[in-house]
């Protein structure tokens, strides 16, 4: 009789052990499919507002082309840029985020070549609001890379790693844009 009662309760231990440590492993697949759905949702709120921004730049091009003689070649690797947005990961948003910066600051230089155009309300207000959506880029950036870090630490550290490992999760990418265009490229006509 007590060796029934010892053994139901050793069993009984074993058993609640066992579901704790599926409630464990449970808890920390969801947490990983959280954070890597939050990054996905980050990414496609950056590829929305990098399209915005390519869109106003597009808008942009077509002011500053009744002032100067802008590039061709200019407009179709913003057509093509906004084509790659949507289905780009994060090593192609950086690629893209290097080329529409470039292509904006040759805008600015432009319309600091060209007072006229400088003082045009419509350019003056594209160009403020590509300023505004550099903002929300950076601020989405910011958020994406922190999901990122989260995930990617959860993949390193024990005893994470090991649901990690048994999922065959990689570490995600980080987006690495520059803060800021540092020289104004040079625009030649």
């Amino acid at each position: 009789m007590l060796e029934d009662i010892i053994g139901w309760v050793v069993l009984g231990v074993i058993v609640l052990v066992v579901i704790v440590l599926v409630l464990w492993a449970v808890g920390i697949y969801n947490r990983f499919v959280s954070l890597r759905n939050s990054s996905e949702a980050t990414l496609g709120q950056i590829r929305v507002a990098m399209k915005k921004r390519l869109d106003m730049i597009e808008q942009l091009l077509g002011a500053v082309k009744s002032y100067a003689k802008f590039e061709q070649d200019t407009l179709t690797k913003v057509t093509a840029m906004r084509a790659a947005v949507a289905t780009a990961g994060p090593g192609d948003l950086n690629k893209v985020e290097a080329e529409s910066r470039s292509i904006f600051g040759r805008l600015l230089a432009v319309a600091e070549n060209y007072p006229d155009l400088k003082t045009s309300g419509t350019v003056t207000s594209l160009m403020d609001s590509v300023k505004g959506l550099e903002e929300e880029i950076a601020r989405q950036r910011y958020t994406y890379n922190n999901i990122s870090q989260e995930y990617n630490t959860m993949i390193d550290t024990i005893p994470s790693n090991f649901i990690g490992k048994i999922m065959g999760l990689i570490k995600l990418q980080y987006l690495q844009f520059e803060e800021a265009i540092e020289n104004a490229p040079k625009i030649e006509f």
